[in-house]
C-alpha cells in the first residue's frame, strides 16, 4: 500500500480550505506572487512556528467585524451583547475542546507565553520561596523556561532540569528523582518542539502529585496536532496557542484547575477584571474574567472557535494519524539519504515534526536553499537554546507538517536536502 492510500482523509479537498497553499514564491516579496520569478509551488513546512488559516475561521473573523464589532461585558445595546455571546461561547468550545469542566477553566491569553507568565507571576511569585523547587525538562521552551528562571531569582526557589536522554526522551528514572517534597511545581512541555518527543505527561502528572505538587503542561505543540484531554492527563495548568491550530494569532489558551485558578489573585488589572471599584479597594470578577484586563482578543475568539470546529469536522484522531504518517516517512526518508543526522525518537514514535542536520551545512544555509525549492522549514535553535547545547549543535534545520500536507510534499523536502547535501559535498 502506498503512503498515500494511507491518508485517513481526502487531503486534497482539506487544501481547498487554505488558498495560501496554492501560492507561487521564489520573486520579489514587495510583489508578492505579481513579480517574475513567483514560479516555485509553496511546500509549507513550518506548522510547528504557524499554521495556516482556513477559509472558515477567515470568514468568521470577518462575520465578527462586519456584522456585531463591539466591545464585550460593556454595553446593553444588541451588538454588544451578540459580541459578549459570541466571546463567552468561544470559551464554551474551547473547554470541551480540551476536557474542561467549563468556561470558568478557560482563559484566554495572547498565546502560550503569556499563558505561561500569568500562572508564573499570579501563582508563583506568591507560593515560592526559599527552599522550594520547581522541576522542568532539558528540553522546556524558553516560554517556560525563561519564565521560571527568573521567578525561581525574584522567590529563591531552586529550578531543576530532568536530563533528556541520547534519543532525546525524558529519563524518568531522574524525574523521580528530582521531584521530591520540596517541589511546588512541575513544567513539561507535552510534545517537544524540537525533538517531537511525547512526553507522558500523565506519569509526571502522577509523580507531582504525590508529593503534593502542581503541574503545568505545555501543550503548544499537543493540542493543534492530537486529541488533548486535561482530566485523562490530570494536569493543574496547561497552555497553547491558537496560531497553531488553524485560529488567528494573537490568542492563546491557560487552562487551570477551577479551584487553584479561583485561590489566586489577578496578573492584569484594570476594566472588565473588576466587580466593584471604590478609592480605597477592589473586588475581582468571576472566573474566568478576573483574569482577562481590558479589551480582550473578542475576534481572535471568535476565530479560535471557528478554528475548533473545523479541527472537530475534520477529527483529531485523524489529524494525528496523518501527521505520525507524515512524520515517521520524513524520518526515514531524511535518514535514508545519508549524511543526515536527526533528533529525537524514530520516527514511528515522536509528533509530526523532524529536526535535522547535514553533515557540512549550517541550518540557516540549508534553510536558505530549500528556500529556493520554495520548500519552507524552521532553522535556528527553536528556543530551546540550552537543548541545543546540550545536543552540541547551534542550529537545526526542522520540518514540521500539518494535516494539509502531503506526501508529494515531504518527497520535495527530501530532494532538495539531497540537493543541499550535494552542494556542499
Amino acid at each position: 500500500m502506498g503512503v498515500q492510500e494511507q491518508y485517513p482523509f481526502d487531503v486534497e479537498a482539506l487544501r481547498a480550505d487554505f488558498p495560501i497553499l496554492d501560492r507561487k514564491v521564489g520573486g520579489d516579496p514587495e510583489t508578492a506572487g505579481e513579480g517574475e520569478g513567483d514560479d516555485t509551488p509553496l511546500v509549507y513546512l513550518d506548522n510547528a512556528a504557524t499554521s495556516h488559516t482556513p477559509d472558515p475561521v477567515v470568514d468568521a473573523i470577518s462575520d465578527y467585524y462586519r456584522s456585531y464589532n463591539a466591545n464585550v461585558h460593556r454595553g446593553i445595546h444588541q451588538l454588544s451583547q451578540e459580541a459578549s455571546v459570541a466571546y463567552e461561547e468561544a470559551h464554551d468550545a474551547v473547554a470541551e475542546f480540551v476536557g474542561a469542566a467549563g468556561r470558568e477553566e478557560i482563559v484566554f491569553t495572547k498565546n502560550t507565553t503569556e499563558a505561561m507568565n500569568l500562572v508564573a507571576y499570579a501563582w508563583g511569585l506568591e507560593e515560592l520561596g526559599p527552599g522550594d523547587n520547581v522541576v522542568l525538562s532539558e528540553m522546556e521552551h524558553h516560554a517556560s523556561l525563561v519564565t521560571w528562571q527568573q521567578i525561581g531569582r525574584r522567590t529563591g526557589a531552586d529550578v531543576r532540569f530532568v536530563d533528556v536522554t541520547d534519543e532525546g526522551r525524558l529519563d524518568m528514572n531522574h524525574a523521580a528523582e528530582l521531584i521530591d517534597d520540596d517541589t511546588e511545581m512541575v513544567s513539561v512541555v507535552h510534545v517537544s518542539n524540537t525533538l517531537g518527543t511525547i512526553n507522558p505527561i500523565r506519569e509526571l502528572a502522577d509523580l507531582a502529585h504525590d508529593r503534593d505538587a502542581l503541574i503545568f503542561a505545555d501543550a503548544a505543540q499537543s493540542v493543534p496536532t492530537r486529541p488533548v484531554d486535561v482530566a485523562e492527563l490530570d494536569v493543574d495548568f496547561l497552555a497553547f496557542s491558537g496560531h497553531k491550530m488553524c485560529g488567528p494569532t494573537g490568542i492563546g489558551v491557560l487552562y487551570g484547575r477551577e479551584e487553584i485558578l479561583a485561590g489566586m489573585q489577578p496578573y492584569l488589572y484594570g476594566g472588565d477584571m473588576i466587580r466593584r471599584v471604590s478609592f480605597e479597594d477592589s473586588t475581582w470578577e468571576d472566573l474566568p474574567w478576573k483574569f482577562e484586563a481590558g479589551t480582550p482578543s473578542i475576534a481572535q475568539g471568535v476565530g479560535l472557535a471557528a478554528a475548533i470546529e473545523y479541527l472537530e469536522e475534520v477529527g483529531m484522531d485523524r489529524v494525528e494519524a496523518h501527521e505520525d504518517l507524515l512524520a515517521e516517512y520524513a524520518y526515514d526518508e531524511l535518514e535514508a539519504l545519508g549524511g543526515v543526522e536527526i533528533y529525537g525518537p524514530p520516527g514511528d514514535d515522536r509528533g509530526g515534526l523532524v529536526a535535522f542536520n547535514v553533515e557540512g551545512v549550517h541550518a540557516h544555509d540549508l534553510s536558505s536553499i530549500l528556500n529556493d525549492y520554495g520548500v519552507a522549514i524552521r532553522a535556528g535553535d527553536h528556543c530551546t537554546q540550552p537543548l541545543h547545547d546540550e545536543m552540541g549543535v547551534a542550529a537545526s534545520a526542522r520540518a514540521s507538517f500539518y494535516f494539509y500536507n502531503t506526501v508529494e510534499e515531504v518527497d520535495a523536502l527530501v530532494d532538495a536536502v539531497r540537493e543541499a547535501r550535494d552542494l556542499f559535498a
